[in-house]
């Protein structure tokens, strides 16, 4: 496709497409005004945002990659397009309370379940209402849908969330890391309150009174937004005067043949690594606001922050460690006394994704990077808009979390780690173009977790054996190696990089780092190392023929959250691609599909099965039973709930 610029256009052209520019504006801020809409929250174009539609006019191929990218779809209204989910006469058991019912009219979308903010009656239900399905987040992974509650545009979230790849529901509990037994929290107005801020573009809550414990149904909910899902504009910045100032054709020749950049907007690659970086912050953050005064601006007024501001001046951004004697810091902790374990490791590493921004700012190459080319920002291995050389499809490039061209291997840390790369084997020890010469899965490991599944670090750390120790966070080279100890790798660093020795204790030197993450660790480290057992590098690293009685053993784990995770990296080794399960099932419904699977493993493994003692393995074959029943009974059982 060939794009000409305005210097090879007629003039009399040039101006006919600034009068079609005109046009657009105004037809684009009319049909965004949804006033007629009253049971959900609407697209309002004022405050100079004018919506991505009018963008396409001169920008086509940045409209379009964007237009195929999760950000767009992040929000969006309930259509036959969109809704992914079967709705016609469908039941969705294994949700709280008694099933749930869909139907669908038409072009609308309906649900009757049980009333989530209703109390339990003397039958031990509460009532069952019937409500329209209107809003819905998600398009990747989930979709989760947001029904009209009858009250203004107050939305509340139906029970159950649709899993896309496995074309099936499951309840709200059950696909977040959340203690088992516990309802999540279902308030008519969260997502007007809370979600709007990441998933919409300028959105404002407009609660007649957010700050008093009064129930929603006493307030008025008059929520707008000026776009649903991530849109130009949440990048670039409210663009109506950029617009009004390009239907000017002299404007524009100028600024191209000059060069200069045009300061009716923002481009954020321009702006300095770490105000770039703040953009995607902005959402890609554990965040607060600074006070209440700012909650109360937001809510009326919308989010003040605009791209090329200072983030940190609307917002609080924890740094667990750095802020350690805070008192910002401390009085978030004294409203939510989990506000940090279920988002942090106690070291202060982010230990849930979606949380980008919080990885970066506290890594060595973003705080001591030399000079704008040397410093490490969002757009350093991103990119929101897929270039024309990119030979990639869009799709691939979106699914691929919009890596840039070229900056999927060690060529992005190459620009300024030259000499490294250009003798990685001699840093690494490993073969060149192995995975254990992958920068990224060294000092980027899978560590974070959320959406059942795991991504990896965005702090760049270097492994070690202490981490694990002192953070119960697992170490790269343990989480490749699945079959090595702790002491193992303590070893091996010493030896390799003189790292100082770590005290280890005795079950850390003589069994597997996996194996007690696995048996002994939280529900968080149970998750992580699930994954990556099915993660194939780590799989060619470790072999597989000792995997199977060990995740088995999780499909019965008390989160269903892991049991997922768990079932989805067993079906990955050879043989179960086909093993039936179901990870909402009765515990005897469960127990009875693993039985066949280790009868199984049983009888074919034996051959190939390694006898490792550190993998809990007998010289016969046999499990360390007595070993794994000691481990499970020091297991850390403390609830947790991550804010994925």
């Amino acid at each position: 496709m060939v794009f000409r610029t305005p210097a090879t256009l007629p003039f009399v052209t040039v101006l006919i497409a600034g009068l079609l520019l005109s046009i657009a504006i105004i037809m684009t801020r009319t049909e965004k005004t949804e006033r007629s809409v009253t049971n959900r929250p609407i697209e309002v174009p004022e405050d100079g945002y004018i919506s991505s539609d009018t963008c396409r006019a001169c920008h086509p191929w940045q409209y379009e990659t964007w237009h195929e990218s999760f950000h767009r779809t992040m929000t969006q209204v309930a259509t036959r397009e969109t809704v992914r989910a079967n709705f016609d006469e469908v039941v969705v058991e294994h949700v709280h309370g008694r099933p749930m019912k869909l139907e669908r009219h038409r072009d609308e979308f309906w649900a009757e379940f049980d009333d989530p903010t209703a109390e339990i009656g003397p039958a031990g239900a509460r009532p069952r209402i019937r409500r329209q399905v209107v809003m819905i987040t998600g398009s990747h992974h989930q979709q989760i849908y947001w029904y009209a509650t009858g009250h203004d545009r107050a939305l509340n979230v139906l029970p159950g969330v649709y899993l896309i790849a496995e074309e099936r529901w499951a309840s709200r509990s059950a696909v977040t890391l959340h203690p088992p037994n516990q309802r999540l929290a279902m308030l008519d107005g969260h997502w007007n309150a809370i979600c709007s801020s990441c998933h919409t573009t300028f959105p404002k809550s407009r609660f007649a009174t957010p700050f008093q414990a009064r129930p929603v149904v006493e307030q008025s909910v008059d929520t707008t937004v000026a776009e649903f899902g991530i849109a130009c504009e949440a990048c670039h910045g409210p663009s109506y005067s950029h617009v009004q100032a390009n239907t000017n054709p002299l404007r524009r020749y100028q600024l191209h043949l000059s060069g200069s950049p045009d300061l009716t907007t923002v481009l954020p690659t321009r702006l300095d690594p770490k105000r770039s970086s703040q953009i995607c912050g902005q959402c890609h953050s554990v965040w607060e606001f600074q006070d209440a005064d700012g909650e109360r601006f937001a809510n009326d007024n919308g989010l003040p922050y605009r791209p090329g501001d200072d983030l940190r001046k609307t917002r609080f951004l924890p740094q667990p460690m750095v802020d350690s004697g805070s008192a910002a810091l401390h009085a978030f902790i004294r409203q939510d006394p989990e506000f940090v374990t279920g988002s942090f490791w106690s070291d202060g590493m982010i230990r849930v994704s979606g949380r980008e921004y919080n990885g970066l700012i506290d890594s060595p190459c973003y705080q001591r990077g030399r000079d704008h080319d040397r410093t490490l920002s969002c757009f350093s291995c991103h990119t929101m808009h897929k270039t024309p050389e990119d030979q990639r499809s869009v799709t691939d490039w979106a699914e691929n979390h919009q890596v840039s061209a070229g900056m999927h291997g060690n060529d992005a840390c190459g620009h300024c780690h030259v000499d490294l790369v250009n003798n990685v084997t001699a840093h690494t020890r490993h073969a060149s173009g192995s995975s254990g010469s992958s920068c990224y899965n060294c000092h980027m490991p899978y560590t974070s977790y959320g959406l059942l599944k795991v991504l990896r670090s965005h702090t760049i750390s270097s492994p070690s054996a202490r981490e694990s120790v002192e953070t119960g966070r697992p170490n790269a080279c343990n989480l490749c190696h699945l079959d090595k100890t702790l002491a193992w790798t303590d070893q091996t660093l010493r030896a390799w990089f003189s790292t100082s020795q770590t005290e280890l204790t005795e079950e850390e030197r003589f069994i597997s780092a996996a194996l007690l993450w696995l048996i002994k660790g939280d529900a968080g480290q149970r998750a992580i190392t699930a994954w990556n057992l099915g993660w194939q590098p780590a799989q060619e690293a470790s072999g597989t023929s000792w995997m199977l009685p060990h995740l088995a053993e999780l499909l019965n784990d008390p989160y269903e959250a892991v049991r997922f995770v768990a079932y989805r990296s067993l079906r990955s080794l050879p043989g179960y691609t086909n093993l039936q399960y179901d990870f909402l099932a009765d515990r005897e419904d469960r127990i009875a599909s693993v039985v066949p699977a280790i009868r199984a493993w049983r009888n074919t493994t034996q051959a190939t099965l390694r006898r490792d003692p550190e993998l809990l393995v007998n010289v016969d074959g046999t499990l360390k039973l007595d070993t794994m029943r000691r481990l499970l009974e020091q297991r850390d059982n403390r609830r947790l709930f991550l804010r994925e």
